[in-house]
């Protein structure tokens, strides 16, 4: 789950849905930056998919006792995510293949730094993985993937920053993560710094360098789920009965 605290709630989106809205944002990319149109379609399935390895883990969600708050995205117990992860990919890549190198690049990236023994088998086995697959695509260029795998990183915070910010906060009160700029997004910006988007309002979404061909609305779904109901039911119980709801966004120039 993606968790943003209120004062009385939580507003809790599930992962996959987050990566829908990830892909939609894929498919108006400008196509002036990108090297070719090659495996386009592949680029945003794997947009669309990216999170599919948290289908199952957001369908009930636990409590983090020692926070108080429900687990999310980036706290989550460490073994059963790698482990959904990998499920991810393999059914990702019985789907797709180019669209598993690119997830499982993406996915890999988050532990670049880490010294954990089971992060590091994870990497091994994703490395045999990459190498199977680029085996199987053997004209593959590798200058238009590392431009699909930075667009899927710009595509996938893209969405955070529509669900960790509360819809039209000021530039300074932002998510730290996006405060200054989306990373890897130098070479989509004509000044060469980092892509910076901010909120008009609570509905519009603009960027300092467009990114994109045309203005589009996206939808994000999300439970806003009662502390009082949560302390009354418990969190799985909580986040059933909660209604879902919709929040409409338009990007544009």
């Amino acid at each position: 789950m993606i968790i943003r605290e209120t004062e009385d709630s939580f507003i809790m989106i599930k992962q996959h849905d987050h990566a829908y809205v990830s892909g939609e944002t894929i498919k108006h990319v400008s196509r002036n930056l990108l090297k070719s149109d090659l495996f386009i379609d592949d680029f945003v399935y794997a947009s669309h998919q990216h999170d599919r390895s948290w289908i199952e883990l957001d369908d009930t969600p636990i409590w983090n006792d020692g926070k108080q708050i429900p687990f999310t995205f980036s706290d989550y117990p460490l073994l059963p995510k790698l482990a959904f992860y990998q499920i991810g990919l393999d059914e990702i890549e019985e789907a797709n293949l180019y669209a598993a190198l690119l997830c499982s690049l993406h996915f890999c990236s988050f532990f670049a730094k880490s010294k954990d023994p089971d992060c590091l088998q994870f990497l091994q086995d994703e490395a045999s993985r990459q190498k199977k697959i680029r085996k199987e695509l053997p004209k593959l260029d590798e200058e238009l993937l590392i431009q699909h795998f930075q667009l899927l990183q710009l595509s996938d915070n893209l969405s955070l920053y529509f669900c960790l910010n509360e819809p039209g906060v000021d530039k300074e009160s932002e998510h730290p993560w996006f405060r200054d700029g989306f990373k890897n997004t130098e070479s989509f910006h004509p000044g060469n710094h980092k892509l910076l988007a901010r909120w008009v309002n609570e509905h519009e979404v603009t960027f300092d360098a467009y990114p994109f061909e045309t203005d589009f609305h996206v939808t994000l779904p999300y439970k806003k789920v009662d502390k009082a109901t949560i302390r009354k039911l418990g969190i799985a119980e909580a986040y059933g009965e909660s209604k879902l709801e919709e929040h409409s966004i338009l990007i544009r120039k």
